[in-house]
């Protein structure tokens, strides 16, 4: 399978010849440029999709005006974006209200680091990479506090409190979910997990242990990324807009930007945990079958799987109803914080044991 591993390698040689003392700057201000680039399109690109994606479940047209298909749609909704005026409530706490949706585009943009893209691209290889991702994705909470807070508005505080509760909550279950996948493959290393399933997916080698992993893997980061059915933190019919009922303009997009990113995050580490990230779909011992599937490229590999859950996702939204706030802390709770905890003691016997295949 090709690799990007031998271009990037190249790609140092050839800077460090050129720009000398100066390389390490210059790459990471490609690397910026290539994640800003790609907070860019995918916001274009999932903003379209979820809008179409919900036309086509309630048998509608969805966006079909501007450009061909409706497809220029979400480039004009972003300049119509920064041309509106940002407005700041005068009993708002201006440093902190302008400060919280940096805060969480910050957090989005160091998730990326560890995310393996494709076979040789991967920004920052770390060792510890799924306990990078679980300790940064915590952070956001305190952009959504801080925003709510600073607005001096009842509706927004009452929305970040309930994200508050909502995130802490789902994360200990996405946690027990994710070390379910660490205990199999025995690093946390993200490249090793990858490397861990070349002879085929935890999904699939990890018996039901790993598919119950994957369902409450799912639930959580849905709940933890404030999409329906657990949507409270902007609950329309009853916070208006929630946690940023205030925002307006650019400092809104960087919320409504934030919450996508977040989802083709949670996509992607699902797609590695639990699909292989990149890796092929190989079955042991069928070689000719794995030979055939190492010639579809690694980033088609792993942009279908991520976009797959990513379209699982956007379905829960336009299939099921709201829950109470109630409802969402007993789901948790008394449901699947239990299983998480029992279902991580039987993948940790079955790795013991050597059981999976």
């Amino acid at each position: 399978m090709f690799s990007f591993q031998q271009l990037a390698q190249q790609t140092h040689a050839w800077l460090q010849q050129h720009t000398g003392s100066f390389t390490v700057l210059v790459e990471c201000a490609i690397v910026a440029v290539f994640a800003i680039t790609l907070f860019a399109v995918l916001g274009l690109v999932l903003v379209l999709l979820e809008r179409k994606v919900a036309a086509h479940i309630q048998i509608r047209v969805g966006p079909n005006r501007v450009g061909p298909a409706g497809l220029l749609q979400t480039v004009a909704d972003t300049l119509k974006l920064l041309m509106k005026e940002g407005l700041v409530p005068n009993l708002a706490d201006k440093f902190l209200f302008n400060l919280a949706p940096f805060i969480v585009m910050m957090v989005a943009m160091l998730l990326l680091a560890p995310v393996a893209f494709a076979r040789g691209i991967q920004i920052w290889d770390i060792n510890i990479g799924v306990l990078y991702i679980s300790a940064i994705s915590s952070i956001s909470v305190i952009g959504i506090l801080m925003a709510g807070w600073s607005s001096n508005n009842k509706y927004a505080m009452l929305g970040a409190m309930r994200s508050g509760a909502q995130i802490v909550s789902y994360e200990l279950s996405a946690g027990f979910s994710v070390l379910c996948i660490v205990v199999l493959s025995g690093s946390l290393r993200i490249s090793d997990i990858i490397a861990a399933q070349e002879n085929g997916w935890w999904i699939f080698k990890g018996h039901i242990p790993v598919l119950i992993s994957f369902v409450i893997f799912i639930i959580a980061v849905t709940a933890e990324t404030n999409r329906a059915p657990f949507d409270l933190a902007e609950a329309e019919s009853e916070l208006t807009a929630g946690f940023h009922t205030e925002y307006s303009g650019m400092r809104f997009a960087l919320f409504f930007l934030a919450e996508y990113i977040n989802i083709f995050i949670v996509c992607a580490i699902g797609a590695t945990l639990f699909f292989g990230g990149w890796m092929p779909l190989h079955i042991a011992h069928w070689e000719g079958f794995n030979h055939v599937m190492d010639y579809i490229p690694s980033s088609v590999w792993f942009m279908g799987k991520t976009f797959a859950l990513i379209l699982l996702i956007m379905w829960f939204r336009w299939t099921f109803p709201r829950l109470r706030v109630d409802q969402l802390l007993t789901l948790e709770w008394k449901y699947l914080l239990p299983i998480g905890l029992f279902n991580l003691l039987l993948v940790a016997i079955i790795a013991i044991m050597g059981w999976h295949f």
